[in-house]
């Protein structure tokens, strides 16, 4: 995994490869937590210094996008507590920007799309982000009939009695509205409604709150909607979903429409045109930040006219007509009190930093992220300096902190002139710490460079590993064993019984089998489970031996395949015999079943690699042969098509496109499910050449590619 200094031009593509999985995992834990469950772990400027890493790797090796990246995903799956509300128009997340320049790159963009010149003659939108729960609230004949909260961006979670104690919501809106309108916008606490709950929490020697959105957040997921009331919760509406018929054709004219209707909006909102007056509005609210009674992480900016919107249109995750201006992460000075060393599922050893503890940011850090060796040391992946070279990290340093760049907080670097005389560099263990394995870093037979990571070669020797992995197993996105937590699994494992013991997946299915016939060891009998538990237990595992193929790929726990990429290999092979049948063709990494694999969208050669490498391992076939003894994996369900003409075709742009932009017809081909390639080959489908096409052309004709022009392309695909 790279340090987040390591400039994202030296890394390697395999190097990418790795930290792109990485990232795709921790956001999504990530998001789950957060929007899931409120109850983050890392600060918004960790979480959008994560997602800009993502982005910027992403940009550099664009044939690494995985199916899983974040760039396509949007919060989280909605809880079960409470009744799914489907949008009828999905709740999109918005791009982040950080910088001037950024902002500037964003209204050029604009220009650029809409094929115009950056005259200023485009009006933006700029309003402070509110740093609350997104809303949607729907309204029909006028009456407030449901409300869900943003969910996964497609469902919510239905908290419409909550939302109707909230007094700034009318439950009715005044005569004249359209038949539907759903309103959206952002529920939240104010500062001083925090400070006052809590004080009341700490008379009464109770917990008190870590944040307003926080408690926001589970103030709006009470099941008791008196316990919402009480809370005080406050609402700005400043979007919309479907709509009947539009009231405005302006993002300002629309907000104007639900302040006539009832709407509580931003005052700070204003409607400019120069670049530099929009980024003064961001410095100005910024400067008022501290002293306004609501928290903000930053200003958006959105296009003001709603025809330009449609035009611009949306990407995966997010429209192209708006984004976020940030505000910067906060930093802070502490100690090094000690560096522990962690052992993963995958046998890396990765450093943390245990911190004298210090507030950054409202939260209170101490723990950071040390990432490897090279980065205690001040290296980066390609050998570069990342610190000053005697600004390694030692235990006693006095370090700045930052709460932005990794799942936990890290070092940028060390005050060397409090740097005690008694600190010695840090040796970085040469065997696990956890089973006394060699620990090594494996040197890449491509490049011959040493991997950034340091790994155990105890496999599942490693107690580290072997229960890391078992947790995986049985996490929500694998086999989901409800009643199976961490804390059973480190009991289970550690367990020197025959009849308890567990310390590979198969040993799990075979739990209930070796308790029915010890004549001495019942677990029921064991303190924290009793009679009633374990049964429920053992129902539990027994309904998981019939498993998702996907939901098994990714149960295996193989370098590099998260959730979305089991599926797609799911889909690709529809069983597992097929599936590990492939991988074990592919073993000398050539030929038709290598070449199938790489062909698949979303697998590149570093995952595709990481799987052959998996089932070349005779351990993990053993493991794997002792599990499907006893779990049967179902076919894969294959995607219904799309009624799209181009849906699963390839496309390529080429000349100068006179009806539409290249980014627009890029855009409508994708949304209808087409591949945008930027050359011809055999596997290209359809060439739409414009004036003065060359080479791309000639191509075509060469290999029999269907050629249309800008009118017969419109005419295929419906205009």
């Amino acid at each position: 995994m790279s340090a987040e200094k390591t400039p994202v031009e030296n890394l390697s593509e395999e190097e990418a490869a790795a930290e792109l999985a990485f990232l795709a995992a921790e956001i999504a834990r990530n998001d789950e937590l957060y929007h899931g469950h409120d109850a983050p772990e890392i600060s918004d400027a960790e979480y959008d210094a994560l997602k800009r890493r993502n982005d910027a790797i992403e940009k550099r090796f664009p044939q690494l996008v995985r199916a899983d990246s974040p760039s396509i995903r949007v919060g989280a799956a909605p809880l079960p507590t409470f009744a799914p509300i489907t949008h009828s128009r999905p709740m999109l997340s918005l791009d982040n920007t950080f910088s001037d320049e950024d902002v500037r790159d964003f209204v050029n963009s604009v220009y650029r799309f809409l094929g115009r010149l950056p005259d200023g003659s485009i009006a933006f939108t700029a309003e402070p982000k509110i740093d609350g729960l997104s809303m949607s609230i729907r309204y029909e004949l006028g009456r407030l009939v449901n409300a869900a909260t943003r969910g996964d961006g497609t469902t919510g979670e239905n908290v419409t009695e909550n939302i109707k104690t909230i007094k700034q919501i009318p439950n009715r809106l005044p005569d004249g509205v359209p038949d539907v309108v759903e309103v959206r916008g952002e529920v939240y606490m104010t500062k001083s409604d925090f400070l006052a709950l809590n004080e009341k929490m700490a008379a009464e020697s109770k917990q008190t709150y870590v944040n307003p959105r926080n408690t926001a957040a589970g103030s709006l997921r009470q099941l008791d909607p008196k316990v919402t009331a009480s809370r005080n919760l406050k609402f700005f509406a400043y979007a919309w979903g479907e709509m009947s018929e539009m009231p405005a054709d302006t993002q300002m004219g629309m907000v104007e429409k639900f302040k006539e209707w009832g709407f509580p909006v931003n005052p700070l909102m204003k409607r400019l045109n120069a670049v530099e007056d929009i980024i003064a509005h961001y410095k100005d609210i910024g400067l008022k930040r501290p002293d306004l009674d609501y928290e903000i992480d930053g200003v958006v900016y959105k296009v003001d006219q709603l025809d330009l919107q449609a035009r611009l249109g949306f990407r995966s995750r997010s429209p192209r007509w708006a984004t976020a201006h940030k505000f910067p992460a906060e930093q802070a000075f502490t100690h090094v009190e000690k560096i522990d060393i962690q052992v993963g599922r995958t046998g890396a050893l990765t450093p943390v930093a245990r911190l004298t503890p210090v507030t950054v940011g409202g939260v209170v850090v101490t723990n950071a992220t040390l990432h490897n060796e090279d980065y205690i040391k001040g290296i980066g992946n390609s050998g570069e300096r990342i610190r000053e070279e005697e600004h390694d990290i030692r235990v006693g340093d006095t370090v700045i902190v930052q709460r932005a760049g990794d799942v936990i907080p890290q070092v940028l670097d060390v005050v060397m002139e409090k740097r005690p005389a008694d600190a010695v560099p840090y040796e970085f263990p040469k065997k696990c710490p956890v089973c006394g394995s060699h620990a090594v870093r494996e040197r890449n037979e491509k490049t011959g460079k040493l991997d950034s990571v340091t790994r155990c070669t105890g496999g599942f020797v490693c107690r580290a590993q072997a229960v890391e992995h078992l947790k995986h197993f049985v996490s929500r996105a694998a086999f989901d064993i409800e009643g199976l937590g961490a804390k059973q699994i480190d009991f289970f494992f550690e367990s020197d019984d025959p009849a308890l013991q567990v310390r590979t997946a198969a040993d799990i299915f075979t739990l209930k089998k070796r308790q029915e016939a010890s004549p001495l060891t019942k677990l029921e009998n064991i303190e924290g489970f009793g009679r009633v538990s374990v049964r429920k237990l053992f129902d539990a595992i027994d309904e998981r031996r019939s498993i998702a193929l996907h939901r098994l790929i990714y149960a295996l726990g193989i370098r590099h395949v998260g959730e979305t990429t089991a599926k797609l290999l799911a889909r690709a092979y529809g069983t597992y015999e097929s599936f590990e049948s492939a991988m074990k063709s592919a073993a000398d990494f050539s030929g038709e079943a290598w070449h199938d694999l790489n062909a698949i969208e979303g697998i590149g050669e570093v995952v595709a690699r990481a799987i052959i490498e998996f089932f070349k391992e005779p351990r993990n076939i053993e493991v794997i042969d002792r599990l499907l003894a006893e779990v049967t994996p179902q076919a894969a369900e294959q995607l219904a098509a799309s009624s799209s003409p181009v849906a699963g075709k390839t496309v390529v742009f080429t000349g100068s496109l006179e009806k539409f932009t290249r980014d627009e017809a890029k855009a409508r081909a994708e949304s209808l499910g087409a591949k945008v390639a930027g050359s011809v080959s055999k596997k290209t489908d359809y060439v739409v050449a414009g004036p003065g096409a060359g080479s791309k052309l000639d191509k075509a004709r060469e290999l029999g590619v269907a050629v249309m022009d800008e009118d017969e392309w419109l005419a295929f695909i419906g205009g």
